[in-house]
Order: structure tokens, then C-alpha cells, then sequence
């Protein structure tokens, strides 16, 4: 049970920084010699990145290819492909089976173009509804980590207009979700703080009833289970109390409300973790950056980040 985990890693887009930062990521021996890591990409998309960044995958000991030959033809670095959006596809697809199958312990994702994707033909919102889809799972969760705060989310990808009609067992649903997280995150105290929906909570039903009828009866039936958590607070004050140790983590009810203070307070370390899937799933929490993809330019911190907490999670699992 003490082995080293495995970690499964997409290296995402071809055409975008993905490869750049998973190649230098793994360079980090105090990173690479966490666990065996299992690159899933095309050789060919990796190559030209080697020779940039003068770093060889066949150099790293402990370091596996798993290579599904995804990739058809020809691609420029920084621009927009359908061949690249379906061989991101199919790695992120690779990934999960090696989890899913017992062959790997956790799976990191590194950036694909959403619009890339649905030029292939895919329905595509997110690599969270993705993976869940292939785990045969309906509601999964967005978890951003980072050294300073954690923020979990009801809603993710879908329009503020749907954001607004949440219900209170989606709420519910997320904050034992979070719960659950910080017991596997090895946290002590488990104090969870929910937002409001409105500016300043509703203030008492004057900007709306969804606080009063929603969220607060969620927050009712989470404290009779048992779980510490309080709310719905103004989302324009809660994660600063949470940021000076009055929370352990943060319920967002839509995206922006959620990544926001996260990606403002600390992008290039900020983790994404899928939440309600039978895997463990972590992500950097940027985008292609098609405009320094081929260049040597991408820095690694958020793939490291992601690893090392891939890690973590998988060695919890495991005691």
C-alpha cells in the first residue's frame, strides 16, 4: 500500500503549450520521482518540443509513452486545428481508461481548445463533463486548489442564465462533495462557507428570494448530516474570511463567482480537481495559450502543481 502511485497525463492540445509544460514539469526529478508517470501523446507531437526545449522524454527514468496514434497529418503550432482538438480528445479518453481499468492511480490533463474539439464533432463543454461522462457520472464538481484557498463549485460550464436556477439538492450534493474533499485532502477542520446567489446574500429577500428558498435550506439539511458548514454569505466578502483562516474551503455557485478571486489571487498554482468521479482527476488551470505555443516560452509551475497534488490525493486513496 506505501508503492508509488501512477499518474496518468494527457498532454492536451498539440498545437498549444500542453506538451511544453508536461515535458518541463516532468524534467523536475523532485516531481518525476513522486511517482511512475504515464504520458499519453502522439511521439510525433512531442518531438518538436523536445528539440526546443532540450528536454527528452526517453531521458526521464520512470517516465512511460503510451502513445494511442491519434494525431492524422500535419499541425501548426498556435493555431486552431480540428485534427489536434480530436487527438487532445482521444488522450483525455486514453487517460481515463488507464484509471478507470486499475492501470494508473490518477490522471492529470493538460489544456485543450474547447473550440478545437467541437470543430471535430464532438459535444464538448469541458473536460470535467467529459470525463464524467466516460465514468458514468451526472453531477461532478469543480475543485480549484491553491496554497491559500479552496473554492468549489455548483455550477460550472453552462450559461449564468441557467446558473440562476440552481436547486437546493445540487447545492446539497456539492457540499458534502467538499466534505468528503478535505477528509481526502487530509484537512483536520472541514469548516465550508456557501455563497449567495445575489449581491450581499439577497439582503434579506430585497435582490431576490433564491437565497432564503434555495441555498439556506441546503445549508440546513448539510448541518443535521453532520458537516460544518454556514451560509449563504455575500460572495464580496466570504473569500477574503476564508483567505484569513475563517473557512477551509469556499462554495461558488456559478464559475465566474468561483475562479475569479481564485485565478486573482494565485493563477500559476491554482489546481483544478474533478469532485464525484470513482477517479482522481487533476488539471492546470489554464488555457492553449496558442500565442507562445511552439516557442519554449510556457512556464510549468500549474503542471507541477497539478502533479504533486495528483500524488497526494492518489497516496490518501491508498491508506
Amino acid at each position: 500500500m506505501n508503492s508509488a502511485p501512477t499518474i496518468a497525463i494527457s498532454i492536451g492540445d498539440p498545437a498549444g503549450i500542453g506538451p511544453e509544460v508536461v515535458l518541463k514539469a516532468l524534467s523536475d526529478e523532485t516531481v518525476r520521482g513522486q511517482a511512475k508517470m504515464i504520458v499519453v501523446g502522439d511521439r510525433a507531437t512531442l518531438q518538436p518540443t523536445e528539440a526546443r526545449c532540450g528536454v527528452k522524454l526517453a531521458d526521464m527514468p520512470g517516465v512511460f509513452l503510451d502513445e494511442p496514434g491519434a494525431l492524422e497529418g500535419w499541425f501548426e503550432m498556435g493555431k486552431l486545428s480540428e485534427r489536434c482538438g480530436r487527438a487532445a480528445l482521444a488522450y483525455v479518453r486514453r487517460a481515463t481508461e488507464l484509471c478507470l481499468k486499475g492501470l494508473a492511480d490518477a490522471m492529470v490533463t493538460a489544456p485543450l481548445n474547447k473550440e478545437a474539439v467541437s470543430k471535430s464533432g464532438e459535444n464538448f463543454t469541458g473536460h470535467t463533463e467529459f470525463i464524467a461522462e466516460l465514468c458514468g457520472v451526472t453531477e461532478p464538481r469543480m475543485l480549484l486548489i491553491n496554497d491559500r484557498l479552496r473554492v468549489l463549485h455548483v455550477t460550472t460550464h453552462c450559461s449564468l442564465r441557467q446558473a440562476c436556477d440552481v436547486t437546493a439538492p445540487e447545492i446539497l450534493t456539492t457540499i458534502r462533495l467538499g466534505a468528503e474533499a478535505l477528509a481526502r485532502l487530509g484537512l483536520r477542520q472541514r469548516r465550508i462557507a456557501v455563497c449567495g446567489l445575489n449581491p450581499h446574500a439577497s439582503e434579506g429577500g430585497l435582490f431576490g428570494t433564491e437565497d432564503q428558498s434555495v441555498i439556506a435550506p441546503a445549508i440546513t439539511t448539510a448541518r443535521a448530516q453532520g458537516i460544518d458548514c454556514a451560509g449563504p454569505f455575500p460572495a464580496d466578502t466570504i473569500f477574503l474570511k476564508a483567505l484569513q483562516g475563517g473557512f477551509d474551503l469556499v462554495v461558488a455557485i456559478y464559475h465566474d463567482q468561483g475562479h475569479i478571486p481564485m485565478k486573482l489571487l494565485d493563477f500559476e498554482n491554482t489546481v483544478n480537481v474533478s469532485l464525484g468521479l470513482p477517479i482522481i482527476r487533476t488539471s492546470v488551470d489554464h488555457g492553449t495559450a496558442f500565442d507562445i505555443a511552439g516557442q519554449n516560452k510556457a512556464k510549468a509551475e500549474n503542471m507541477k502543481a497539478a502533479l504533486k497534488l495528483a500524488v497526494t490525493l492518489a497516496r490518501n486513496r491508498q491508506r
